[in-house]
C-alpha cells in the first residue's frame, strides 16, 4: 500500500475523534510517528509498504483512536535533548514540565556541590533532566510508586545519568538524612487536580494515568503543595530553592503559602507554552 495514502487515511482517522478527546491538531505528526515506530525508520512518503506493514500500522492507530496516549503505544517520551522510555501505567511527562527542569539547571549550576531532590518524579524526567545538564550535581527523584521508581532507574541508567538516584518512598520520607539542611533545589510537578475533578479530565487522561499521579485526593489539589513549601525548609540548605509547577489559578494562592513560611524572592514563572507556572521560593 502507498505510504502516502495510508498516512492520509490514518490522519483522517484521528482527526475524526479529535473534538472527542480534546487534541490540539498535530494528526499528521501522530501518523507519522506511529509509521515510524512500525517500519524502525524514517518512512517514504512515495514507498509501496508490505500488507503485514500496513496492518501493524492500522492496529496502533485503531488504538490511538479509543483514546490511549501516543507515549504508550510507541513506548517512549521526548523531554528535554533525550528519549525516555515508558510503560503504561505511568504519568506521562509534559512538554510544561521542561521549563521547571531547566530553572532546577540553572540554579544548580551556580553551586559547588549541588544537591537537587525532585519529588513526585514519576519516570525521571526532571531528575534525569538535571542529572545529565549538570554531572557534578547529586540528584535525587522520589515517588510512591515502585513502577515508576523502576522505570526512572533504568531510564537514567540507559541515558548516562549514574549521578541521579531514584528512591520509593512518600515525599521526603526516603532520603538520607545526611541531606536534611544541605539541598539546593527541591522541584515538583505535583499531582495539583482537586480531587471532584478527575472525572472531568481528558479519557486520554484518567483512564490511563494512573489516579495518585493526577490528584492528591485533597479538595483543592494542593495538598502536596502544602507539604513540599512547609517540610522542604527542614531540608533546604541557606538560599537553597522549592519549584513548583502548578496551574495558573493556583499562582497567587502558592505564592501566599510561600511568604507565609519565609520564604524570600517568591515569584510566578512561565515558559513558552504558559499553561503552568513555576512558583518559585529560596530560603534566607
Amino acid at each position: 500500500m502507498n505510504t502516502d495514502l495510508l498516512l492520509k487515511d490514518a490522519e483522517a482517522t484521528l482527526v475524526a475523534v479529535n473534538e472527542r478527546f480534546g487534541w490540539q491538531g498535530d494528526e499528521d505528526d501522530q501518523a507519522w510517528d506511529i509509521l515510524t515506530h512500525v517500519l524502525r525508520r524514517q518512512p517514504d512518503p512515495d514507498e509501496d509498504l508490505p500488507l503485514d506493514v500496513a496492518y501493524r500500522f492500522d492496529e496502533l492507530v485503531k488504538r490511538r483512536a479509543t483514546g490511549e496516549p501516543l507515549a504508550f503505544i510507541l513506548g517512549w517520551v521526548e523531554f528535554l535533548d533525550f528519549k525516555m522510555a515508558i510503560e503504561p501505567g505511568a504519568f506521562i511527562p509534559r512538554l510544561t514540565s521542561e521549563f521547571l527542569a531547566k530553572q532546577a539547571i540553572r540554579r544548580l549550576r551556580k553551586r559547588a556541590k549541588p544537591i537537587h531532590i525532585d519529588l513526585a518524579c514519576g519516570i525521571g524526567p526532571v531528575a534525569i533532566g538535571s542529572a545529565r545538564a549538570v554531572p557534578k550535581a547529586k540528584v535525587f527523584g522520589v515517588d510512591i510508586s515502585k513502577k515508576a521508581v523502576r522505570q526512572a532507574q533504568a531510564n537514567a541508567t540507559k541515558l548516562g545519568a549514574g549521578n541521579a538516584t531514584f528512591l520509593k518512598g512518600d515525599m521526603f520520607s526516603p532520603l538520607p538524612e545526611e541531606l536534611r539542611g544541605k539541598v539546593d533545589v527541591i522541584s515538583i510537578h505535583p499531582p495539583y487536580v482537586p480531587k471532584a475533578e478527575v472525572a472531568d479530565l481528558p479519557e486520554e487522561i484518567k483512564e490511563y494515568e494512573p489516579a495518585h499521579t493526577l490528584t492528591d485526593a485533597s479538595l483543592d489539589g494542593l495538598g502536596l503543595t502544602r507539604r513540599v513549601i512547609s517540610e522542604g525548609r527542614e531540608w533546604l540548605g541557606p538560599k537553597g530553592w522549592v519549584l513548583i509547577e502548578i496551574v495558573p489559578t493556583e499562582s497567587i494562592l502558592v505564592r501566599r503559602m510561600f511568604r507565609e513560611h519565609g520564604y524570600l524572592e517568591v515569584r510566578s514563572t512561565h515558559g513558552e507554552l504558559k499553561l503552568t507556572r513555576v512558583i518559585c521560593g529560596r530560603m534566607p
